[in-house]
């Protein structure tokens, strides 16, 4: 599984030249509550996670006086298909990050995050920019 943070970035710089052009735009990136800590997941997927957040919170900052806002959410568990996607885990490095799992009050539906995106991209957010919305179910509150 590749892991990186080329693509948000990639997409932002595809869509900056729009959105300063007709001075408005939003930006909703998918970082990750282990993105927030230092071992809720494998490195490399932690890593990416706070290049994601880094790079929402400079585009935020760089380009809110053009009308473009950049945020992140933050999710702890969702029901995905992650868990597929990991070929051969590392088990000592799997047992580590997964040892607060237990903490979880509960997984989160696609739909919950994409319900936070949806808040993010309007207007009522209009003030939020340049920072990241935990949607943990309350997991990172321990």
């Amino acid at each position: 599984m590749a892991i990186n943070a080329t693509g948000p970035m990639r997409a932002i710089r595809k869509a900056l030249p729009i959105f300063t052009k007709q001075g408005s735009g939003v930006i909703v990136n998918i970082a990750s509550a282990g993105g927030l800590s230092g071992s809720r997941a494998g490195a490399a997927y932690t890593a990416a996670k706070h290049a994601v957040i880094g790079l929402t919170k400079n585009v935020g900052f760089q380009y809110a006086t053009l009308g473009v806002r950049c945020n992140a959410i933050a999710p702890g568990a969702v029901k995905t298909n992650i868990g597929n996607t990991m070929s051969k885990p590392h088990k000592f490095g799997m047992e580590r990050a997964m040892a607060g799992m237990h903490l979880n009050p509960r997984i989160a539906e696609p739909e919950e995050i994409a319900s936070v995106a949806l808040f993010l991209a309007a207007e009522d957010s209009g003030i939020v920019n340049g920072t990241v919305v935990v949607a943990d179910t309350g997991w990172t509150a321990y």
